[in-house]
């Protein structure tokens, strides 16, 4: 299975964070997947840190190099995602989420996510 994961997700799994779930533990660690993190994350963690360092205490810079260390492979933001933001229903405003959804429906990859209101979208989205 294709993984991507949502930002909250992906910190939590880096930093072995009590947070995330045994269902998403599984299926991060499970050797048939491969897991992707987007540059939509780091994006979110670069303005989150540089806004709110106290809220988001780790850089876009370690995210990046952590998430690199894990195996995690990097996702880039292509003009087919943005143009999927349109086709996305108004669930949900936040503009990382959704491109985060875009880019899981165009893929195809499944968005592991603790976010109810992401979860709404259905399709590749599952909550964790």
């Amino acid at each position: 299975m294709r993984l991507l994961l949502d930002t909250h997700v992906a910190l939590w799994a880096i930093a072995d964070d009590r947070r995330l779930g045994a269902a998403a533990r599984s299926l991060i660690a499970a050797p048939q997947n491969t897991v992707h993190v987007s540059a939509v994350s780091l994006w979110e963690i670069a303005i989150k840190h540089a806004r709110y360092p106290r809220d988001m205490p780790v850089s876009a810079a370690d995210a990046l190099r952590w998430f690199g260390e894990a195996g995690y492979e990097l996702l880039d933001v292509t003009a087919a995602h943005a143009a999927q933001v349109e086709a996305l229903p108004p669930l949900h405003a936040d503009p990382f989420d959704r491109m985060l959804l875009a880019q899981a429906f165009c893929e195809p990859l499944a968005l592991l996510t603790r976010d109810a209101q992401v979860a709404r979208y259905g399709g590749p989205v599952t909550l964790v």
